[in-house]
């Protein structure tokens, strides 16, 4: 069996690949910082969809609206090169974390126990719509 050369006599890794692997992970960090924070911006305009449809006696769930969504998330899946079924799983985990928020809002409405949102809101509890 061959092995690579990334490993030197003593079994210490190559401090070359280490330098590799924490550059990577350095970039891996700031994307996923940057999708919590994408997350945490689509949330407070969920929210507020939320707080509109309740108003408005909208119901929470809008098929059309999420079968749309999922099409063209798919579609930007495949042209970014990344598994649309991932991409749709990870949307209906969002639309279905959005509905129960906007489930949640609607109660809240009916029963008088909620005031309408401030556009400067900081309620990131809920995914996006």
């Amino acid at each position: 069996m061959t092995h690579s050369n990334t490993r030197t006599g003593t079994g210490d890794v190559d401090p070359a690949v280490r330098a590799e692997l924490a550059r990577l992970r350095d970039s891996i960090d700031n994307i996923d910082a940057a999708v919590v924070h994408m997350l945490a911006e689509r949330f407070k305009c969920t929210q507020q969809v939320g707080h509109l449809k309740a108003v408005h006696q909208l119901p929470p769930a809008d098929p059309a609206r999420e079968a749309s969504q999922i099409a063209r998330l798919r579609r930007l899946a495949e042209n970014a090169k990344l598994d649309p079924a991932f991409a749709e799983k990870l949307l209906g985990f969002i639309i279905a974390e959005v509905i129960r928020h906007h489930e949640r809002i609607a109660d809240d409405t009916a029963n008088g126990s909620v005031s309408t949102p401030s556009a400067t809101e900081d309620d990131t509890t809920g995914p996006g719509e």
